[in-house]
């Protein structure tokens, strides 16, 4: 019998595929459950603690409160632990929108995003860990990158963010806006203060794993110096690729100094070209990403890009200090929704 089991390991591979699942699906329900007891504990403290006013006796009645829990049930019922339950409930005081979220997001992702102010970004942060099944350390590392602030869509007005996630919610479909990013961190691939295109290029090509997780794990890589022929002229694509989830060709154009009118129409020709030789049945229009060292804002904004499909993101090979990043980004935010304000009136 063990010789024929050895021989044939079919019907040990399907138990063992069996176990597994099960013990997957027993850990995400014990998740929800702890969950959905964390945010009902701290939804009847908040509702004790408005009900009387008075923040001395909410202090007093959250601190004998955890005294008598975490001698009958253990630490997880700390001061600091219940005051995280009551941020819960306040942060998501509609049950039906909890339930949703604790059937993906684990107490741990949940505690990550609860101290967000904006909700918008909160809300970023959930679609975008459902859609793409981050893990914990995925998900603090990608709002630790400041991911929302990187991303088109945070530049964009309210009413379009809430519009582009709801779509996302209701049909799991993604936008451009959702997926292209500025800047873009490229520090991990270890360039020194001078380099060449060619340089910057097999840099990424040797870190193309950590590449794709930086830019969404939906881009699949297809070719590098894509050769097209135009003419009987030779052109040459630094790097394409394929997005899934927008069912597109994405070619990406390297430069290492500042953004150039003249790339504009290198990237057009790039898109025409595949759109006309490349794209099959089913598939929408190519996507040019041209990757700078700097943006010249004016120039992209009197040049209409977004009408040819075409995006223009810095990146930095090194990182700077955090505070000025954070500015840089936030500048950049208020900018583009200025800018959004004007063409509007």
């Amino acid at each position: 019998m063990k010789n024929e089991l050895s021989q044939d390991n079919t019907i040990l591979n399907d138990v063992k595929t069996l176990i597994e699942q099960s013990r997957q699906q027993v850990a995400i329900a014990v998740n929800a459950t702890m969950s959905m007891l964390y945010w009902q504990i701290g939804k009847r403290i908040n509702e004790e603690v408005l009900q009387d006013g008075r923040a001395d006796y909410g202090k007093e009645v959250i601190k004998e409160l955890s005294r008598q829990l975490v001698q009958e049930f253990g630490n997880s019922y700390h001061e600091k632990n219940l005051r995280r339950m009551m941020q819960f409930a306040e942060v998501f005081p509609d049950k039906e929108i909890v339930v949703s979220v604790i059937r993906q997001l684990s107490w741990t992702h949940i505690l990550a995003i609860i101290p967000m102010k904006d909700p918008l970004k909160r809300e970023f942060y959930i679609e975008m860990c459902k859609l793409e099944k981050w893990s914990v350390r995925t998900f603090r590392e990608r709002i630790k990158s400041m991911l929302y602030e990187r991303t088109a869509i945070s530049k964009k007005p309210d009413e379009t963010i809430k519009n582009d996630l709801q779509n996302l919610r209701d049909t799991q479909q993604i936008t451009p806006d959702l997926v292209f990013r500025d800047p873009y961190f490229l520090n991990f691939l270890g360039l020194k203060d001078v380099y060449s295109e060619k340089d910057l290029e097999t840099a990424i090509l040797a870190e193309i794993q950590r590449f794709i997780i930086e830019f969404g794990h939906d881009f699949a890589f297809l070719a590098r110096q894509k050769r097209i022929i135009i003419d009987n002229r030779d052109y040459r694509i630094d790097l394409l690729f394929y997005h899934r989830r927008l069912k597109g060709l994405v070619a990406i154009d390297l430069k290492l100094g500042e953004f150039d009118a003249a790339y504009k129409g290198e990237m057009e020709l790039y898109l025409n070209y595949l759109k006309k030789h490349e794209t099959i049945e089913g598939e929408n229009p190519p996507i040019g990403l041209i990757l700078c060292t700097g943006k010249n804002p004016e120039h992209i904004e009197l040049m209409h890009l977004e009408q040819s499909n075409i995006k223009v993101a810095e990146y930095l090979t090194i990182l700077p200090p955090k505070d000025l990043l954070i500015e840089k980004l936030r500048r950049a935010v208020a900018l583009a929704r200025q800018r959004l304000d004007a063409e509007e009136e």
